[in-house]
């Protein structure tokens, strides 16, 4: 590990396709891990620590959402999704689960390696301590991706965090589905705007709202945070 920028676990069945995506992480300056089946891949996570996942959907005795699901369950690791073209996977599910970010089969690896770098360059940011939001019986706290709310810790998938942080940070302004796949996501995400509606219901399922504050829908606009 020493020299390397970071760890990255590929979980696929597919052996050509674990390999080429190996080389090209492996040349970029990443340590990799190659697990080929769910089950490995549980206990390869355990043991290896890896700072982001290459999750394929189709695995052996576990299959990708059953993986995700794992993981999600006490960790914030980034996870890429894979998936193979013309195969049954909705993307608004896998991302409401936890996802970090898709990817459709076949894909050119150099896409990829920048993808990588892209979900850990947003989670990495600058290193340093980020502000805390506090309101009215709320606190959102980045630098340790935790919620509380009504003095009780709120658990939630690191896409409706971050989502929930950039509104906020962003109080009373009004933004579009658009503006927030892009800036929530990291980049020009070929998504449609399901994923963040489903997101921001997600959100007010957990979160009813403060004596001053409110994740309001701006009709036929987008949404807000807004803070009277």
């Amino acid at each position: 590990m020493e020299g390397k920028i970071g760890k990255i676990l590929i979980v696929d069945d597919d052996l050509n396709i674990c390999e080429v995506i190996k080389m090209y992480l492996d040349s970029a300056g990443y340590d990799t891990r190659v697990s080929n089946d769910g089950k490995e891949a549980q206990e390869a996570f355990e043991e290896y620590k890896p700072d982001l996942v290459l999750l394929d959907i189709m695995l052996p005795h576990m299959d990708g959402i059953d993986v995700l699901k794992w993981i999600r369950k006490d960790s914030h690791c980034p996870v890429i999704m894979l998936t193979a073209k013309g195969e049954t996977f909705d993307k608004v599910l896998g991302l409401e689960l936890g996802a970090d970010d898709y990817m459709v089969k076949p894909f050119e690896p150099k896409e990829l390696v920048a993808r990588v770098k892209a979900v850990l360059r947003r989670y990495n940011s600058d290193g340093e301590d980020r502000e805390v939001l506090k309101f009215e019986d709320l606190v959102i706290d980045i630098n340790s991706y935790t919620v509380i709310y009504k003095d009780e810790e709120i658990k939630m998938p690191p896409k409706e965090f971050e989502l929930l942080y950039y509104l906020a940070n962003n109080k009373n302004r009004v933004f579009t589905r658009e503006q927030l796949l892009c800036e929530v996501w990291g980049y020009d995400y070929p998504g449609d705007s399901r994923t963040v509606d489903v997101h921001i219901k997600r959100l007010r399922e957990k979160l009813s709202g403060g004596v001053n504050w409110q994740i309001e829908t701006v009709w036929g606009v987008g949404y807000k945070f807004e803070v009277k």
